[in-house]
């Protein structure tokens, strides 16, 4: 499985962007996928995550109202829209992919519970 997110940037406090995965390679009918954020000296993060077949969705604290996941399966690609950003939300973006799908939508918060990573995207956001 091949994964590529983009559509990071540079944008100003409040200011909003729409990040993209797109999956290649291998693909499964039913699986999780997700969004976590990292900077530097610290673990990735848990942002929000997807189930495929369903559409199920579960944010973080941080971001819930702000940000908005989906998915296009006819494309094999999942979104991030990101509004109201500010200046925390600085970090690189990864979009994992978990193919075990038989726990609850809770347990996929945890970086451990995906198996495919791809390269991530840099969002910055400036004050």
């Amino acid at each position: 499985v091949q994964l590529q997110a983009s559509g990071g940037g540079l944008v100003q406090a409040g200011g909003s962007l729409r990040l993209s995965c797109a999956t290649s390679g291998r693909t499964f009918n039913s699986h999780y996928m997700g969004w976590f954020r990292q900077t530097p000296g610290k673990e990735r993060a848990f942002v929000a995550r997807i189930r495929w077949n369903t559409g199920d969705k579960g944010y973080a604290d941080s971001v819930r109202g702000r940000f908005t996941i989906s998915r296009d399966a006819g494309k094999n690609t999942m979104y991030l829209q990101m509004d109201s950003l500010n200046p925390e939300d600085t970090a690189v973006y990864y979009c994992p992919v978990a193919r075990f799908v038989g726990l609850s939508g809770y347990h996929y918060r945890l970086s451990s519970r995906y198996d495919y990573w791809g390269q991530g995207t840099l969002v910055t956001v400036s004050s």
